[in-house]
């Protein structure tokens, strides 16, 4: 799409409030579903991530992987088990997950932002005993409850001018690994940062009081909202662990936590760096 130069120095000059608001300010993005998937997205992803860091806003990247993870099952016979949509780990499985998340996913994110201009470096759970855990539930095998967050590595690397990102896998102090949810790491990282906002991508708009009609998206939700928003039964499924992930995020500290489609190119960039955005913000 050709613009002109007076369009983009408008478009410059609007952001500018909204730059100056994120500068210095640590950001934490969760990221996963269409937008991983797609490699157009993901290009675009990364260009934002890239472009924010540019402009000094502190970028933390959280990732899962599970389409990636059920791949690499498949290729090995094994068949993937999911209860109340958290996947069955046994110890084999949780090699598996260890391999693709900390090793493939997340070194192809680091390199892609690299390609894109920016600077990163890949860390998981793991490194620096970042993410501990325990077992969450005995059924589910190797997936992890979260009891500690170190933040001091992802500092580290932030006040080095590099964009942490980050895998979620975690261990224990007997050296067991969990599979840990993406937007429940995700969430106790920002808290833990007492991050600006959390930045969640899904495959939806946000939370709409008609999942059928996107018109219907509700901008922001309050806390209060959210239990109420819950009891009525507008959110449901799936979205019930997102939402309960974005209320404790602000729980723990984080000031404003966004749902986004991740399906619409540069939508980071229009939620953070325009007057309307485009998904749903949880505030206290």
């Amino acid at each position: 799409m050709d613009i002109s130069n007076a369009d983009r120095a408008s478009v410059l000059v609007h952001a500018l409030p909204y730059i100056k608001k994120y500068v210095d300010k640590i950001v934490v993005i969760k990221y996963g579903g269409n937008a991983m998937i797609d490699e157009n997205l993901k290009s675009d992803v990364m260009k934002d991530i890239v472009l924010l860091s540019l402009i000094g806003v502190k970028i933390v990247l959280v990732h899962g992987g599970g389409p990636e993870i059920n791949d690499m099952l498949s290729k090995i016979g094994k068949q993937s088990e999911f209860r109340n949509g958290l996947r069955v780990t046994d110890k084999e499985t949780v090699d598996v997950v260890q391999m693709v998340l900390a090793g493939k996913v997340n070194k192809s994110l680091v390199n892609l932002l690299g390609v894109k201009g920016g600077k990163a470096i890949g860390l998981s759970g793991i490194d620096g005993q970042m993410l501990k855990a325990r077992i969450k539930n005995e059924e589910l095998g190797y997936v992890g409850e979260i009891t500690d967050v170190n933040a001091a590595p992802i500092l580290d690397v932030l006040e080095k001018g590099y964009i942490p990102v980050i895998s979620t896998v975690a261990c224990d102090s007997e050296g067991n690994v969990y599979n840990i949810n993406a937007d429940t790491a995700a969430a106790k990282i920002a808290g833990e940062l007492k991050a600006e906002s959390l930045i969640s991508m899904t495959d939806i708009a946000g939370i709409m009081k008609d999942r059928e009609d996107p018109d219907s998206l509700i901008r922001v939700i309050s806390l209060a909202d959210a239990d109420s928003l819950v009891a009525d039964g507008v959110i449901s499924g799936g979205m019930i662990p997102k939402t309960e992930c974005c209320v404790n995020a602000i729980k723990w500290g984080v000031k404003k936590v966004f749902i986004i489609d991740g399906r619409i190119p540069h939508s980071i960039i229009i939620e953070m760096l325009t007057d309307e955005g485009i998904g749903t913000m949880f505030i206290a």
